[in-house]
């Protein structure tokens, strides 16, 4: 364990600022983690990186000298530290990268361990799903979110054995956010009417390059290149029919711009926009697709998005994956008398950790 001492110079500062010195080899994806983790620790308590420091102050950092060693490059920055090792805190950065990039596929007692349950009732269930996960199996040997509610199910009393649970919506396998599934025969049947009849409203949360300065809804039409698993946007039917397509999808995204922001990567500037983004209607990679149609891919993204910010994403935050979040869905009034207590409910699910660490250094 190290502590350092907060002196009449750093005064002032926000915690996260001064870590991101001390710990100057270190992305600041990586001390939010640790501020999180409890690794460390401001007076004594749990941080969140936007406390001003005053002098006095104790920072104590909960890991092995040469694993800090590791993400220091400037040794100036020892004023008054007092060193004291901790064999038990040792923090081991390649197990936690694997850890958190690699969502486990194993069965395991709790299938739903890990991931969040935001409502549970007899008929439904509506789950916040971890970027790397499948919602549904793509190979037979895939354990996705699917098998781990069938799993879940099963562990249930009072189950139906000739019932299989499912889930309702799909979402791509490194987008995060809520998931709702079928419990019992009548939840099943519910869901998938409301999100048949759009009645349902579903809204995402994203971070996209460019200045976007006003809400808009987007419109056009979409067909998928299986050779690729990569979709095309044409803004009319005509251009889609012209360009030899037979069955062209008509697709609506909106959008409202939340926070603007800028990256600098060393050699230009980037506009930055944090949206908020309802999905009309529901095809595959549709808002990540026809965001990057209008001149606005989604940071991050390997498919659609820009070559060089998702570079520097990957070398400043180590991003490896698209920052879209299914956020929040609205059910409708008197959504159905099968289900009529879920009338005009709201639930949001909470932004995995990756993203918050990008909103908090950019926004």
């Amino acid at each position: 364990m190290r502590k350092l001492v907060v002196g009449n110079n750093e005064e002032g500062q926000r915690l996260n600022k001064y870590l991101g010195r001390y710990l100057d080899a270190a992305p600041q994806s990586f001390i939010y983690k640790m501020l999180r983790k409890k690794n460390i620790k401001y007076n004594g308590t749990k941080a969140d990186g936007r406390e001003l420091l005053s002098n006095g102050d104790i920072i104590e950092i909960y890991m092995a000298d040469d694993t800090i060693a590791k993400f220091r490059k400037n040794d100036s920055f020892l004023e008054k530290v007092n060193d004291n090792a901790d064999d038990n805190a040792i923090y081991c950065r390649e197990c936690e990268d694997t850890a958190d990039n690699n969502v486990s596929e194993s069965h395991n007692d709790n299938p739903l361990e890990d991931i969040e349950i935001i409502y549970e009732d007899e008929d439904i269930i509506i789950l916040n799903k971890p970027v790397g996960m499948l919602s549904q199996k793509a190979r037979p040997e895939d354990y996705s979110l699917n098998e781990r509610i069938v799993d879940y199910y099963h562990k249930r009393k009072d189950i139906d054995p000739l019932y299989t649970p499912s889930v309702c919506n799909r979402l791509d396998r490194n987008t995060s956010g809520i998931i709702l599934a079928g419990m019992s025969y009548k939840g099943t049947r519910s869901l998938s009417r409301m999100l048949k009849d759009r009645t349902i409203r579903k809204y995402y949360l994203t971070i996209v390059k460019g200045n976007v300065q006003a809400s808009a809804t987007i419109k056009g039409f979409l067909t998928k290149k299986e050779t690729h698993n990569q979709v095309v946007i044409y803004q009319t039917k005509e251009m889609a029919l012209e360009n030899g397509v037979e069955n062209p999808a008509y697709i609506e995204t909106a959008y409202t711009p939340i926070k603007h922001g800028k990256l600098n990567d060393g050699k230009r500037t980037y506009d930055v926009t944090l949206l908020k983004v309802e999905l009309i209607t529901g095809k595959t990679h549709q808002i990540r697709a026809h965001l990057r149609s209008a001149g606005n891919p989604i940071l991050g993204d390997g498919k659609y998005g820009h070559k060089d910010i998702n570079a520097y994403m990957r070398k400043e935050f180590g991003l490896k994956n698209q920052l879209l979040h299914a956020y929040e869905v609205q059910f409708p009034k008197y959504v159905d008398k099968l289900i009529d207590e879920l009338s005009e409910k709201v639930f949001r699910a909470e932004l995995p950790e990756e993203f918050r660490n990008v909103c908090d250094v950019i926004f």
